[in-house]
């Protein structure tokens, strides 16, 4: 299942006619709006990215909106993926369980894990 938060720019004359449809859509869920600049935030859900991305052009289509763009997105195949991946990996890096090593020889740049000597 994949969730995605849309925002939609819209003419601000029509808003709250495109707030109303968003409402009462079978294809997102309305959270908020801002009259005066026209934004109207929504979340989209679907079973891949196919299914997301054809609500995100049912989106885009209504009358009187400017644009609808994806911010956010979770996908639990890809958080699957990362949570095996660290399952897999050690949680020590190997420098530091090495006893040859000198602490003040380790030199970090974010990521001891691709620490080059």
């Amino acid at each position: 299942m994949n969730i995605s938060s849309i925002v939609i720019q819209a003419k601000t004359d029509h808003i709250e006619d495109i707030v109303k449809l968003c409402e009462e859509s079978d294809f997102c869920d309305y959270h908020f709006h801002d009259a005066l600049k026209g934004k109207i935030v929504v979340t989209i859900e679907g079973e891949g990215i196919e299914e997301e991305m054809a609500k995100m052009k049912r989106i885009q289509s209504i009358p009187h909106v400017i644009c609808a763009d994806m911010m956010m997105a979770y996908s639990e195949d890809e958080l699957d993926a990362e949570r095996t991946k660290l399952d897999a990996s050690s949680v020590v890096p190997d420098i530091l369980n090495d006893d040859k090593v000198k602490l003040e020889d380790i030199i970090y740049r974010g990521d001891l894990k691709k620490k080059i000597n």
